[in-house]
């Protein structure tokens, strides 16, 4: 087992392939520790090299409800009347408080993603 630091995209391509060869090692085998070790390598290259943001707001909502198959008067009780859903969704009306709370209650959306501007 050699493990280098992944310092550029080569480096980061032969991890990737060398992951893929030892994928399905066991625990607890020398392979299985090189695949424990190089995942972690290559999850803080990946971090730092393409860092994904959090989600816009409103499409973490929309894509929340998708996923629950809600619709629109679904969220009514939560942010309030139906007018008031379709405001903040289509951008018209920003989230207050009181519905990032309940938004986060229902939907078990994080707040932190709620909470940011839009």
């Amino acid at each position: 087992m050699t493990i280098k630091p992944i310092r550029n995209a080569k480096d980061y391509q032969v991890a990737l392939a060398r992951l893929e060869l030892i994928f399905d090692a066991k625990k607890g085998s020398k392979e299985g520790d090189e695949l424990e070790v190089l995942s972690i390598l290559v999850d803080n290259y990946e971090n730092e090299h393409f860092p994904i943001g959090m989600p816009d707001p409103i499409e973490a909502i929309k894509y929340r409800m998708e996923q629950l198959g809600m619709q629109q008067k679904d969220l009514a009780q939560a942010m309030g009347f139906k007018s008031r859903v379709s405001e903040v969704l289509n951008r018209k009306r920003k989230l207050t408080l009181e519905m990032i709370r309940k938004l986060h209650e229902v939907l078990k959306i994080p707040t932190e993603v709620l909470v940011q501007k839009y």
